[in-house]
Parts: C-alpha cells; structure tokens; sequence
C-alpha cells in the first residue's frame, strides 16, 4: 500500500469514526442510551485507528506526524473513560481529557500547513477541516467540564443524580461539538484525497494527463 493510499484510508477510518461518534453523542430518541454509547465507543476506536495510520503515513517528529499521535492518544483516552468501570467523576475526568487531547493534537497538525511554500486549495480545507475539529473537541471538552460541575453539586447539596447527563436537547455543546468534529474530518479527508485539479497528490494526475496527450 502506497503513503497516499495509506493516508486516504486513514483518514476516511478517522471521518467515519467521527460521523458514528457524532451519532452516539446525538439524543435521537430512536435509539437506546446503551445503543449509543456502544456508537461512541466504536467511532472513538475508529478514529483512533485512523489517526494511528495516518501518523504513519508521516516524517517521523514531524509536527504532522506528533499531533495524529495526540489525537489517537484522546481517543484512547475517552474510550477508557466511557468503557473502565471507575467511579462516575473520573470517567468524565477521562473523557474530558481525552477531548482536551484531540484539540490539542489538531492544532499541532495545523503546523506543517501553515508552513506550505505554496499552498493551494486542499491545503486551506486542511486548514478548515483541522480547526473545525479543534473547534469541536474543545465544545466536547467544556461540555463535559459543565456536566462534572453539575454532577458536583448534586452529590454535595444531596440532589438525587438520574445518571442522564444530556437532557435530550441537540443544541447542547457536546452534540453541536461531535459534529463539528465530524464535518471536520469529512473536510480533512477531502483535502486528503484531493481535488484534482490542485491535488497534494495531484502531480500524479498532471502526470498521467500528459502521459496520454504524447
């Protein structure tokens, strides 16, 4: 398997994983509580994977390469969070810091884009996409900050916990943040995959064009 063919997979393993956590993190009332978090589990360990085989695909200590590994690192981390039966605070402790991971991976990631000679169009949908799921994880992040300070006090005033920490609304920052993150990544697997036209892989294109004109 060719880097760029590594890279694509990756990073449709990683948009896919995202769009499946969008869906978990989503209060559908067509689906079970369990059933979702079975969804955000998945789609935490696909992006995970995914972020794995992208860092692959890159230098190694390249700030590329580090910031993949940082957000693969978040995923593992909110996956232990969600799954390990630890006490309620600190799996949110865990999710909150994995999310805090993923954010801060994604700006490292920014780095090598910004120092492109000459950027093109796939470049400023790196760029987007990247700082959308920036964006995302860190409304996640302070999502789950809000729902431990609830959590908090109800335990010291004594208030009964129901144990649902989203109250079914869609405009809660953990959903509006989930596909956030999501719409990022399908942006970053564009930008991977490449418009033709002005491709990071695109050479190959011009190449085989020319190739058939001669």
């Amino acid at each position: 398997m060719s880097k760029e063919t590594k890279a694509i997979f990756g990073a449709s393993v990683t948009a896919v994983g995202t769009v499946i956590a969008a869906v978990g993190a989503t209060p559908f009332r067509v689906l079970s509580k369990p059933f979702r978090l079975d969804l955000s589990v998945i789609g935490n360990v696909m992006q995970g994977v995914g972020n794995g085989i992208e860092a692959d695909t890159q230098e190694p200590f390249s700030l590329g390469r580090i910031g993949n590994e940082i957000q693969s690192l978040g995923n593992s981390t909110v996956v232990a969070g969600l799954i390990i039966n630890f006490d309620d605070e600190t799996k949110q402790k865990l999710v909150i810091t994995g999310n805090w991971f993923q954010a801060l991976g994604g700006t490292v990631a920014l780095g090598p884009e910004f120092s492109e000679p000459d950027p093109d169009l796939n470049d400023g949908l790196s760029i987007i996409g990247n700082i959308l799921q920036v964006t995302g994880n860190s409304l996640q992040a302070i999502n789950g900050i809000e729902n431990l300070k609830k959590s908090r006090i109800q335990k010291k005033l004594q208030y009964p916990d129901d144990g649902d920490d989203d109250d079914g609304s869609f405009r809660t920052f953990d959903v509006v943040g989930s596909w956030i993150q999501a719409t990022g990544a399908v942006i970053s697997l564009i930008s991977t995959i490449g418009i033709p036209e002005c491709s990071r892989f695109g050479y190959l294109v011009k190449e085989d064009d020319s190739e058939d004109s001669t």
